[in-house]
């Protein structure tokens, strides 16, 4: 069967593996505890909230004031905590992406989270099996190749030599959205990590399709 789209960009933090939950916000809290020990932090639904808007780096420098040398302290933080903590990928996301995959459709990964942290994730939940993303362009000091600008998209177009109707961005978050329209690329919403009022609405609002479950996710892209 001819597959609706032929490369699937991923987002990988709450679309492909739990981790916000499990590691993103534990690291916060540790952070907070380390450099603002007088001040409460927010909790999981507010961090989803600050990461959604005004974005991480946003929030730690404006909101939280961090300096420089704390924004590198938090960074060291994050390692511990990314190095050390495997997430669980959702139940079934793998099947479908394997399945898109066997068909002949590219896989690639566009994430905020570091390249090798991404492949250890695959590597550790397919125990060593040869499956992997076909290509990752993960977090990156140089802001005009991460996430919301379009040069990890226009990468993706350019190396497989697809055209802009050929891939589906699937993202949980705006920073996804924004780099998907400046592309030019349709964007589904990964529905299924939370449900934010706020965040729920805007995906809905902005995403081409709303994916609510794998099983939604699983019958758009496969039949």
């Amino acid at each position: 069967m001819k597959l609706r789209y032929s490369c699937l960009i991923l987002d990988h933090d709450d679309t492909a593996v739990d981790s916000t939950a499990e590691i993103h916000y534990p690291a916060h809290v540790e952070v907070m505890k380390r450099l603002r020990p007088d001040h409460i932090p927010v909790n999981l639904e507010n961090w989803f909230r600050r990461n959604f808007h005004p974005g991480i780096m946003d929030f730690l420098r404006v909101e939280l004031k961090f300096t420089e040398d704390e924004i590198q302290q938090e960074y060291q933080v994050w390692r511990e905590y990314t190095a050390s903590i495997i997430p669980k990928f959702y139940g079934g996301f793998l099947d479908v992406i394997q399945e898109f995959k066997r068909r002949g459709g590219v896989v690639a990964v566009v994430s905020h989270s570091e390249v090798d942290v991404i492949k250890k994730h695959y590597e550790v939940e397919t125990n060593g099996t040869p499956f992997s993303p076909d290509i990752i362009y993960g977090w990156t000091v140089d802001e005009e190749k991460r996430k919301p600008h379009p040069y990890p998209v226009d990468q993706i177009l350019r190396k497989y030599n697809l055209k802009t109707d050929e891939v589906l961005v699937v993202d949980d978050l705006k920073p996804g959205v924004e780099m998907a329209k400046a592309a030019g690329v349709p964007i589904a919403a990964a529905g299924w990590a939370h449900q934010i009022p706020e965040i729920r609405d805007y995906m809905k609002k902005n995403c081409d399709v709303y994916l609510s479950s794998i099983k939604e996710f699983e019958d758009y892209v496969l039949n």
